[in-house]
């Protein structure tokens, strides 16, 4: 599978993504848990079926020492016993706000509650803009068919 678009070339997407990259920057240098980011990152992007980003952010999860078994139950977490009470609230957090259309409104009050209980005003603030964001890079990625499965962990970073 070929890419439609190439990011790296040309004159408009290069100085975009420039931007986006340093909005990921950001996210991941905030003080939301760097575990639960992994976890939310993938989740959101199995959600949206962005291959690619689900390919990178397994494989960088890996690489910072998470355990396969969390990893294989990201999707059925709900069910998964190898969640903390934080976790499980960001995750609920997380499809919640991606599955914006179904959802009727977005987050419930109850799931910000929850994810409130847990985390702070500026971890909140970062989860907010960490599922926000990984939404707008699956679009990204899943419009222009990016490819799967060559990724290397820090590639991006």
């Amino acid at each position: 599978m070929d890419a439609r678009l190439n990011y790296a070339t040309g004159t408009t997407a290069p100085k975009i993504v420039k931007y986006v990259m340093s909005a990921g920057k950001a996210i991941k240098d905030s003080p939301l848990p760097a575990t639960t980011q992994k976890l939310v990152a993938l989740r959101v992007s199995q959600i949206n079926g962005c291959a690619v980003c689900i390919d990178m952010h397994t494989k960088e999860a890996t690489a910072a020492g998470e355990t396969p078994v969390r990893l294989n139950l990201v999707a059925a977490w709900r069910e998964a016993t190898v969640f903390t009470e934080a976790e499980r609230a960001a995750l609920e957090f997380a499809e919640e706000g991606t599955r914006v259309a179904d959802a009727a409104g977005g987050v419930g009050d109850e799931v910000w509650a929850n994810a409130a209980k847990h985390y702070d005003d500026e971890q909140l603030t970062a989860l907010v803009i960490l599922v926000s964001f990984m939404n707008m890079v699956n679009r990204l990625n899943i419009l222009t068919r990016q490819p799967a499965g060559d990724y290397e962990p820090g590639q991006f970073h």
